[in-house]
């Protein structure tokens, strides 16, 4: 098999090294990908938004299967074009991958798929957004109805923070076209879940559970980020339900509608009193949970990506260690709102030495033979480990033996909810 995985961030990194350990692999190309993927694969010098110079290196190098990180290249058409040149691609069409593209048409489809979620309104008038605010009170959480990179998401315990977020989504438009209108929700209270299941349009096989640490500091305080960190599994959660209720029904409605759901969808599920409600959908494996997830996957992925191309999940199973995962995210001074590019982070071997540990590059760059910080976001460390203590323990001894000054991290990552922080 000739394989194209396309993004550059820890995600497509964690997707490469997957790959890369199976038999079936002949070739494996990223595009762009970073200086890690480099190590394991031949980087390609196209972005993952230019689908049309994507297919035609996918056509010029008899590519068998491509396989997307980011959302982005899916709800712009990426797959409709593979579909157009013949070429296997394990994600969403563009109508079904408007689960993420749009929150409203993903609570809307919750609504009509008798999924629980967040009580919720949609808003495309700024003003009437702002009453509604004011009417409502806070707690809150205002999100930017489109792609956000994950980052336009304000969970507001004030009135004031609600209308400041408001204020920078709809007018400052701080995520450009993305908040051109508002999702406002009611706001949840309980353990966050993140849910995946790989799909073939019919059927999904469960492909792990994770929990990601949203907030950038330590005790989930400071402002929301791509993610500092996750752990996998999840104690006590119970996926063969949550399948039932979340992954099952989405299925069903998208191909009622004509839309069948293709590849790996991502339930983000918040555990209320109430029971599980859906907070989102993503159409993609989630950054950093995928980097917790893989290297707990015994099984090879590649047939299985397969699997759900050709519609055959139904006879499809997948196996899973028992070890714990826990991945700590390493990141560049100033992010989540100016990262600063061009710090030295030095050399990584003694890192990826640590027993058990693994070293995911996402924004880096290699210039002179140094490898500079390049990005908000620039490594995870994954440590693996008979329970999430060992896990944990791995991690964070891993993160030791990076020479990386500026960078910094959470120091809490793969503790329980309920758990208290530690130094």
């Amino acid at each position: 098999m000739r394989v194209l995985v396309i993004g550059s961030g820890g995600r497509e990194h964690a997707l490469s090294w997957a790959l890369s350990a199976s038999p079936l692999l002949t070739k494996l190309w990223v595009a762009p990908g970073n200086p890690g993927t480099a190590l394991i694969a031949e980087n390609v010098a196209i972005s993952a938004i230019h689908i049309e110079r994507l297919v035609q290196f996918a056509r010029e190098n008899e590519v068998d299967l491509v396989v997307p990180g980011p959302e982005g290249p899916l709800v712009a058409g990426l797959t409709d074009a593979m579909a157009e040149a013949g070429i296997f691609c394990i994600g969403p069409t563009a109508a079904a991958a408007r689960l993420e593209g749009s929150k409203a048409f993903a609570k809307q489809l919750c609504d009509d798929a008798a999924i629980p979620t967040a009580l919720w309104e949609q808003f495309t008038d700024a003003e009437e957004a702002r009453d509604f605010i004011r009417r409502r009170g806070a707690p809150v959480v205002v999100k930017a109805d489109g792609l956000a990179s994950g980052k336009g998401v304000v969970v507001a315990s004030t009135v004031e923070e609600a209308e400041a977020a408001l204020d920078a989504i709809m007018r400052d438009r701080a995520f450009g076209d993305s908040g051109a209108a508002v999702v406002i929700e009611e706001c949840l209270a309980g353990e966050e879940v993140s849910l995946f299941a790989l799909c073939d349009g019919t059927d999904a096989v469960f492909l792990g559970a994770a929990q990601d640490h949203k907030r950038l500091g330590d005790g989930d305080t400071g402002p929301n980020t791509g993610g500092m960190g996750a752990l996998s599994p999840v104690p006590g959660f119970d996926a063969a339900a949550a399948m039932d209720g979340f992954i099952r029904p989405v299925l069903a409605e998208m191909a009622r509608r004509g839309t069948p759901f293709h590849g790996v969808l991502f339930a983000g599920l918040m555990l209320t009193a109430d029971g599980a409600k859906l907070i989102e959908y993503n159409v993609r494996f989630g950054d950093p949970e995928c980097q917790a997830l893989l290297p707990r996957l015994r099984s090879d992925l590649l047939p299985a990506l397969l699997a759900a191309c050709d519609g055959e999940l139904g006879r499809f199973d997948l196996r899973w260690t028992d070890n714990a995962s826990v991945a700590v995210v390493m990141a560049a001074p100033g992010y989540p709102a100016a990262p600063e590019p061009g710090s030295d982070i030095g050399d990584l071997s003694a890192a990826a030495a640590v027993p058990s540990a693994l070293v995911f590059q996402a924004g880096t760059r290699v210039e002179g033979g140094r490898l500079l910080a390049d990005g908000g976001r620039v490594l995870t460390i994954c440590g693996t480990g008979a329970d999430l203590a060992a896990a944990r323990a791995v991690a964070y001894e891993a993160v030791g033996q990076v020479p990386w000054q500026e960078g910094f991290y959470r120091r809490d990552i793969g503790l329980r909810p309920s758990s208290p922080a530690t130094p």
